[in-house]
């Protein structure tokens, strides 16, 4: 698998952790809500942003009610939801480049947060539009190899739904797909009766850089303290991370 892959493994197995202490559910209810603001209403067929906010939230358990209270507070109907997501773009130790992802009510206080915890990590914060080029936004979806009949009749329902690439790992799948494709592949596998193991909808790196292990070190020790904040949604960088280096994580 790709580096970003790797990354994708490791954000997913602390996302879990994070909805054990309830974290999750504020991040993902901050994500329906901002969907609905910016993504054009709370009917997930026709909002896909929205659809895909709330296939997220399900996948972490997320109480329905939590999301339909999520969903009303992103039309106004309950007050609290005047977030607004802004990306930052910047640099960490070796050159890595990193994007972070945050949905915020108060953007001054937080490009503060993500400069401080930057400059402590030895990052930088760079100028919009610095990094956000080495990127694209996709769609991953893993699945288990166990979950899987049928191989061959497993890779064209993945293409016939519109995913445009599967990769295959020792023991998973990943699927990538368009935006557009993501909440559509999802069903596919769901009617399939194939289970999902993670999924996401975000940015990944076109292309890995390689660090020594101990700058690989650093800069996990810097993505991990920026996806801790309460505001960031997401971060992703385009590091390459060995197999022997996430046996530590």
């Amino acid at each position: 698998m790709s580096g970003h892959s790797k990354w994708h493994s490791i954000k997913h197995k602390k996302a879990k952790e994070d909805a054990k202490r309830g974290n999750m559910f504020g991040k993902l209810s901050r994500n329906i809500i901002v969907a609905v603001k910016e993504g054009g209403g709370s009917d997930p067929r026709d909002n896909i942003a929205l659809g895909n906010a709330i296939a997220k939230a399900k996948e972490y358990n997320m109480p329905q009610s939590n999301i339909e209270r999520a969903v009303k507070k992103g039309t106004g109907e309950i007050e609290g939801g005047n977030f607004e997501s802004i990306l930052y773009e910047g640099y960490g130790p070796g050159g890595i480049a990193i994007i972070v992802e945050v949905m915020t009510e108060n953007k001054n206080r937080t490009a503060s947060d993500v400069r401080n915890i930057l400059s402590r990590y030895n990052g930088t914060l760079g100028e919009s539009g610095s990094v956000s080029w080495q990127f694209e936004r996709k769609g991953i979806i893993v699945v288990e190899r166990s979950e899987v009949q049928n191989e061959e009749e497993f890779m064209l329902s993945m293409i016939d739904s519109g995913a445009e690439d599967i990769d295959e790992d020792d023991d998973v799948y990943e699927i990538k797909t368009p935006p557009v494709e993501f909440i559509k592949v999802r069903e596919t596998l769901e009617k399939n009766k194939i289970n999902i193991k993670s999924s996401e909808l975000g940015l990944m790196p076109k292309s890995t850089i390689k660090l020594p292990k101990e700058e690989s070190v650093k800069v996990l020790k810097l993505l991990n303290a920026l996806d801790e904040h309460d505001d960031v949604q997401n971060v992703t960088s385009n590091l390459e991370i060995s197999d022997e280096i996430l046996s530590e994580v």
